[in-house]
């Protein structure tokens, strides 16, 4: 059996114990969870895994864009029996976890965009192109096969603040420049496993929008004042120094910022209680959206920290953008703003606030 290895954070006043699993495909599983995991592996096949896309310029835009076209055949709304995100049982089907239970999981994507190993281009004339370097991770919240960031519950959101941590520091000391975690969450976002999971992306360039903050911050811009102004008109509440709060300058529907109210680059600045407060966060706004549109909430949420190389001035937030715009009624990307960026928001911050904090 691989050691349980004691990370350095202890959240809640508890010790995250991580055990590391090499896949018999040669793709890395990390578990975490409060009690060491002792679990036996079970079976496990040893497919051949795509190693990563390309990277190709887009001029009139300047940003990258990955390109991978094995992420075609990615698992795609499997019945519960052949859920891959459940843990492996004794005689029954085999799945990502190779194990008959577990706290946290995370893993390599089998269906990566980014990988370190990538090394192939088209080379084309005019376009700039280079392999997709980088990494995707698979974040498995549960063993069990419906629930949420609210339903887990408390010491399992610190589990994960630990985890994606470490996954931090191990993404950026393998040349990560931008580490994004994040989840999807609903059909309305394309959601093809409905297992609890998120996701993360290492990227070895800087992303096009996180640039733009990160320039934004470097040039003054306090976002510590804004949240000062916000509050209380526009707060859902403060807990442990993390704020919950809808930004004026909304672009969605029901749109929902959580950020400490001191400047921290990143989760790994954050005090203890700023870190049980953002555990919090995580679940409360995920509860107060399913009760809002009165179903599981379609969402895309993410974590926007500093680059590995540091920036000026940088303010760590998480930000959750809402799919629907009230029960039942989708906010559609449609053309104004995926040509322009310039989003047509349906519901004033002022209104959305009043509602989530009815919740």
């Amino acid at each position: 059996m691989s050691e349980n290895i004691a990370l350095p954070r202890a959240l809640g006043g508890k010790t995250v114990y991580r055990r590391d699993h090499r896949k018999a495909d040669g793709r890395m599983l990390q578990l975490y969870g409060l009690v060491p995991h002792d679990e036996a592996v079970q079976s496990e096949s040893a497919d051949e895994i795509a190693q990563g896309g390309e990277l190709r310029h887009h001029p009139l835009r300047n940003e990258w864009n990955v390109y991978a076209a094995h992420r075609q055949n990615r698992t795609f709304k499997p019945a519960a029996s052949e859920d891959p995100l459940a843990p492996t049982l004794p005689g029954g089907p085999e799945t990502e976890i190779p194990f008959a239970d577990f706290e946290l999981a995370i893993f390599e994507n089998k269906f990566a965009a980014f990988h370190p190993s990538a090394a192939n281009a088209a080379a084309l004339d005019g376009i700039a192109s280079e392999p997709a370097k980088g990494a995707c991770d698979v974040v498995v919240y549960s063993p069990e096969g419906k629930g949420s960031l609210h339903t887990i519950g408390q010491d399992r959101r610190r589990v994960l603040i630990a985890a994606l941590l470490d996954r931090y520091q191990t993404l950026f000391d393998a040349g990560c420049e931008y580490v994004l975690p994040f989840e999807n969450r609903g059909d309305e976002v394309g959601v093809t496993l409905h297992h609890p999971h998120g996701q993360i992306y290492g990227f070895g360039r800087v992303p096009e929008i996180q640039q733009r903050a990160i320039d934004a911050f470097a040039g003054g811009y306090d976002l510590a004042a804004e949240i000062t102004a916000a509050m209380p008109n526009y707060g859902l509440g403060e807990e442990g120094g993390v704020a919950a709060f809808v930004p004026r300058y909304a672009r969605f529907p029901y749109e929902v910022w959580l950020a400490p109210r001191i400047r921290r680059a990143g989760p790994w600045d954050c005090a203890d209680e700023e870190l049980d407060g953002l555990a919090y966060w995580l679940g409360e706004i995920t509860r107060r959206y399913d009760a809002l549109f009165e179903q599981p909430a379609a969402t895309m949420m993410a974590f926007h920290a500093a680059p590995r190389s540091g920036s000026d001035g940088y303010h760590f937030t998480v930000q959750f953008y809402p799919l629907l715009r009230a029960k039942g009624r989708v906010k559609y990307l449609a053309s104004v703003e995926q040509h322009t960026g310039t989003f047509t928001v349906d519901v004033m911050p002022e209104g959305a606030v009043e509602a989530l904090r009815d919740v």
